[in-house]
């Protein structure tokens, strides 16, 4: 029983001392009992680790240690990664998950952001000259939103540059697969995809396509298009202020608050005189 205890003990503080230098390395220091360390991270506080432990997890290459410094190996960091996603342990060592909840109207929606391969996620990262972030929390959102309709529209790149006929094929029995029956969920999705990129018009709908729906980096787009060195960018940005301006017309990503929206129309609708 005594010899469970202190595995069920070792095994607790493997995965604390993996958590810890999950968020970034640390520095040994003496601990203050013996057999015993502190690793310091600084900011994020100290934990105090055996050295049966620590030797243990360098053993396993799960960490290194170098002149005080301890760090994981990229063994070490996928293994932390599995931890801290239990659910899905292959999907949280390779991805970077951050779950978003998105608003239309009185309706919330919550969408996954696989932020270690999202072009839109690195570019949200950015500041401007005056420290600002470079896209906004609703151009951001925006952007994540056509993407996850994408994605459950099961909307596949074709080899051809003709992604909107892609995007519109909204009959079922015509999924991205060639074949696959297309439920309704996706068919919902399809069709929202394609009023956004309406929307937005074809001179901006384009980018929005390849950089938050196939993925692409703004450098990719801009040796396939021609365009100038960091002018994608730009192009993006205010692409994504039109899909935001259509996903929320009376929220602040509009611009124009002193003008709320006195009535909802179908097109081609025209107000009866009094």
């Amino acid at each position: 029983m005594a010899v469970f205890k202190e595995e069920v003990r070792h095994a607790r503080e493997r995965r604390r001392c993996l958590r810890f230098l999950q968020k970034g390395p640390a520095w040994q220091q003496r601990g203050a009992k013996g057999g015993c360390v502190l690793l310091d991270g600084g900011e994020r506080g100290t934990v105090s680790v055996s050295l049966a432990v620590l030797g243990a997890l360098e053993k396993d290459d799960l960490l290194r240690v170098s002149d005080g410094k301890v760090v994981l190996t990229a063994t070490g960091v996928a293994c932390a990664r599995r931890l801290a996603a239990r659910r899905d342990p292959f999907r949280g060592q390779h991805w970077e998950i951050e779950r978003r909840v998105l608003q239309q109207g009185t309706e919330k929606e919550i969408v996954s952001a696989t932020l270690s391969e999202s072009p839109l996620a690195q570019l949200a990262r950015r500041r401007t000259r005056n420290g600002e972030p470079f896209l906004t929390r609703a151009e951001f959102d925006a952007g994540e939103r056509v993407r996850a309709d994408y994605t459950r529209g099961k909307i596949m790149p074709r080899l051809s540059a003709n992604w909107m006929a892609t995007v519109s094929a909204g009959k079922r029995g015509a999924g991205g697969g060639g074949g696959v029956e297309l439920t309704d969920a996706a068919l919902a999705a399809r069709q929202r995809v394609d009023r956004a990129l309406d929307a937005v018009g074809p001179e901006l709908a384009g980018i929005l396509v390849d950089i938050c729906c196939f993925l692409k980096g703004v450098e990719q787009v801009e040796t396939e298009r021609g365009w100038p060195v960091r002018s994608a960018k730009v192009v993006l940005k205010t692409a994504l202020g039109a899909l935001a301006r259509h996903y929320e017309p009376s929220s602040g990503a509009r611009g124009d608050k002193s003008r709320p929206i006195l009535h909802w129309g179908v097109e081609n609708y025209r107000p009866k005189l009094a």
